[in-house]
This record gives C-alpha cells, sequence and structure tokens, in this order.
C-alpha cells in the first residue's frame, strides 16, 4: 500500500494509469469545443469595449450611456439564468447549448444595426437573455464529467478562455475597426459586430450534432470507463434532476448560497471591469491610436491566461483552495489600488494592470471548484445557476457605477478604490464562510 504527499492512500499504478487515460479521453471529447465556444461568447461580451473606442463618437453616446449599455446585457442574463440551467438539467445540454449559441449569435451580429441609445439597450439586454445560462451550464455539465479535486484545474481552462477572448479582441477588433471602416458604407464596429458573432451561429450548429448530455449518452466511453467515472464522481458531480420548483425553494434556504454569490459578486465586479474598461485604461495609460490599444491590451490578457492555469493546477495539487483565493484577492486588490498612482511610465502601469488580470482572473477557477462540494445534489442545477445569477448582478451595477463616475470625475481611481474593497471583502467572507474541505474525488 502507497500513500501519497498528503497521506492519503494512493491508488495502485495500473488503477491511477486507467483514471489518466479515462479522463484525458474526457478533456478531450468535450473541453476544446467548450472552450472554443465560451471564448467566442465572452468576445460577443466584451467586444464593446473595443466598439466604445469609435462608437461613442460615431453615435454620440457618452461615457455613461456606454456603461448603461454595458449593464443592461446582464439584466436580462440574470432574469433567465436560473431557468436556463434549471431547463439544461431538465432537457440535457445538448439542446440547451445549441438553443444558447444560435440566439446569442443571432442577436450579437444584429449589434451591427445599432443607431440610437434605445437599439443599443435593446439589444444589449437580448444578447443577455440569449447567452443566460451559458456559463452556469459549463459549471454543472462539467460536474458530471470531473470529481471535484479535478475542477480547478478544468475551471481555470475556462477562465482562461476570459482572457483569450481579451487577446482575441485586441488582435482581431482593432484591425477590423481600422482597416475595414468605410467597407460597403458601414462604420468599422459594425463589422467588428458581424464578423465576431457569426461563429456563435456556426458552433450552435455543431453542438447539436456533437454535443451528449452525459457520460450515460457518450458512445466513446467503454461500460468499464462508464463505470470507473461513476464512482470517482463525488456527490456535487452527480446530476440533479429534482422537481425544479423544489429544489429552487431548497437551494434559497441554505444560507451558504448567499455567501457563494457575494464573493462572485465582488469577483465579477473586478473581472468585468477588467474587461470592459481596459482598453480605456490603457488609453488613460497614455496610448491614443486605436490598433496600439487593442495591440496593448493582448499582454495582460495573454499573462492572465498563463497565469490563472498555473495557479489553479497548483491549487489543485496541493488540494487547497482557501489560502490561494485569499492571495488572489488581496494580492489584486493591491494591483487595482496601485492603478491609481498614474505612475510615468506606461511599462510599469502596464505591469501593474497584468499583475491584476493575473490574480483577479485566477481566484474564478479557484472559487467555482467548491459550490458543487457544498451543495446536495438534487438542488446543484438551481444552486449554481442561482449563485451565478446573483453574483453577476455586478455586471449591472458595475459598469453603470464606473460609468457614472468616470462621467462626473474624468476618473477611474475612485471605481479602482471600491473595487479593490470589494475583493479584499470576498477574500474574508471566503475565508469565514466556506468551510475548508480536502478536494477529493
Amino acid at each position: 500500500m502507497t500513500y501519497s504527499a498528503t497521506g492519503a492512500i494512493a491508488p495502485p499504478a495500473s488503477a491511477a494509469h486507467d483514471e489518466a487515460a479515462l479522463y484525458r479521453k474526457i478533456w478531450l471529447r468535450i473541453i476544446p469545443f467548450l472552450f472554443i465556444c465560451y471564448v467566442v461568447s465572452f468576445l460577443d461580451r466584451i467586444n464593446i469595449g473595443f466598439a466604445q473606442l469609435q462608437m461613442k463618437q460615431d453615435l454620440g453616446f457618452s461615457d455613461a450611456m456606454y456603461g448603461l449599455g454595458a449593464a443592461v446585457f446582464y439584466i436580462g442574463y440574470v432574469l433567465c439564468e436560473v431557468p436556463s440551467n434549471m431547463l439544461l438539467a431538465r432537457f440535457g445540454a445538448r439542446r440547451t447549448f445549441t438553443r444558447i449559441m444560435l440566439l446569442w449569435g443571432l442577436a450579437s451580429v444584429g449589434m451591427m444595426l445599432v443607431s440610437t441609445p434605445s437599439h443599443f439597450y435593446a439589444l444589449r439586454f437580448l444578447l443577455g437573455v440569449f447567452e443566460a445560462g451559458f456559463f452556469p451550464g459549463i459549471v454543472l455539465y462539467l460536474t458530471y464529467w470531473f470529481p471535484a479535486r479535478r475542477r480547478a484545474a478544468v475551471m481555470a481552462i475556462f477562465f482562461a478562455g476570459v482572457a483569450v477572448a481579451g487577446v482575441l479582441g485586441g488582435l482581431v477588433s482593432g484591425w477590423i475597426m481600422r482597416d475595414m471602416a468605410g467597407v460597403l458604407g458601414l462604420y468599422g464596429w459594425q463589422w467588428m459586430f458581424a464578423i465576431e458573432g457569426a461563429p456563435a451561429v456556426l458552433l450552435g450548429l455543431v453542438a447539436a450534432a456533437c454535443l451528449v448530455d452525459g457520460p450515460q449518452h457518450a458512445r466513446w466511453l467503454s461500460a468499464g470507463e462508464k463505470a470507473l467515472l461513476a464512482a470517482q464522481l463525488d456527490a456535487g458531480g452527480k446530476s440533479g434532476h429534482a422537481h425544479a420548483l423544489g429544489a429552487l425553494k431548497q437551494a434559497l434556504r441554505n444560507p451558504r448560497i448567499y455567501v457563494f454569490a457575494f464573493i462572485y459578486f465582488s469577483l465579477t465586479c473586478g473581472s468585468l471591469t477588467l474587461s470592459f474598461w481596459m482598453p480605456l485604461m490603457i488609453r488613460d495609460f497614455g496610448i491614443n491610436d486605436v490598433m496600439s490599444i487593442s495591440l496593448y491590451s493582448v499582454i495582460p490578457n495573454a499573462i492572465g491566461a498563463v497565469g490563472l492555469i498555473a495557479i489553479a493546477r497548483h491549487s489543485d495539487r496541493r488540494g487547497e483552495r482557501h489560502r490561494h483565493f485569499l492571495a488572489c484577492t488581496a494580492g489584486g486588490a493591491l494591483a487595482l489600488a496601485l492603478l491609481t498612482l498614474h505612475l510615468p511610465s506606461f511599462a510599469a502601469m502596464l505591469a501593474i494592470l497584468s499583475v491584476a488580470a493575473v490574480l483577479i482572473f485566477a481566484a474564478l477557477p479557484i472559487f467555482w471548484a467548491l459550490p458543487p462540494s457544498h451543495l446536495p445534489a438534487n438542488t446543484a442545477a438551481a444552486g449554481i445557476a442561482f449563485i451565478s445569477s446573483i453574483g453577476i448582478t455586478s455586471g449591472i451595477v458595475s459598469p453603470w457605477v464606473i460609468g457614472q463616475i468616470k462621467t462626473h470625475t474624468g476618473s477611474m481611481d475612485n471605481a479602482l478604490y471600491l473595487l479593490a474593497a470589494l475583493l479584499l471583502m470576498s477574500g474574508a467572507a471566503m475565508w469565514v464562510g466556506v468551510p475548508r474541505t480536502e478536494a477529493k474525488g
């Protein structure tokens, strides 16, 4: 009998080999496709951060109007997120993800038709309605395939998608807006919405043909592999198909749901600020050319993608979440506060922004490794969606508040202090309000 570094009984070498082969097969079958879908979805969500560099001037929008338009997306998202995830638990991932991707792709392409603030708000709202449930659906879907001890590393792949979307946005959006402006009489930002929204429609069709609802439907797994997977999964990895209303009521009676929701709210306030306002922040560092701003935005996002995967994998290897999470939130808060120094060195400011991106993005997969392990199986779908929908109300509050602060003060300093305080409180809430458990599978 052998023991692991943590003192746990280690599996026999042959069993460990079978297990590694099983998860490698699962990873290759479902993760790359879902990762691409998530990158496209997030790019469609954040590309207005690049569009604003031209759109506000072309259409006469203020910072406050832009902030409100960014926030309206999350009103539709929050209203429909819990119902969407409960539909996934009932009707399966294939049909749910297909519906979501087809509709959000069409809404994203439709953004090219915006000409007034009312058009802007309406289409952003519809984009939120159609995309609602995609991310919490992924969180729930992954619990069908991966035990708790593997989830932070797997979730890190998807949060790396946030950073990859920022990289692609930086590389592609600036080029489209600069070089396609005037083609067929359209603005550059109109072409950007059309070109970046179309892939979601194609991916929706692929999802209909390729996704399976869970391991029991995977013809590419043998009976032995299915049995091994079933033995590996913890209670949080088993799908909860309880009656929808009853599951929701039971989830709402769990006080830990609200602790998780506050933590996620605070995290997304920070991450969304980086996603939506990074181009404007780089412009405030002294860069004015649209293409240059887009290219410089690649640096924090690329560093963030690599860093968050490394930190999440380290958290998985150690089987520890709380100290990793606290280090990320405290370090991210400090980096945001340091951005208010307005150092004369562009390189120094970009380095501070990159540190903020790494730590704030890395806190997200560490966080999402925890809720499924603390929720009863029969409330997992409703609970995860409720945490996500309440937490993501930050998308309603944060862009609007920052837009108001920027409009009335001409600076983001007060907003950055507020975000830093929220990150510190999220770390404290995790440390005090969430029990420590080993990340066992």
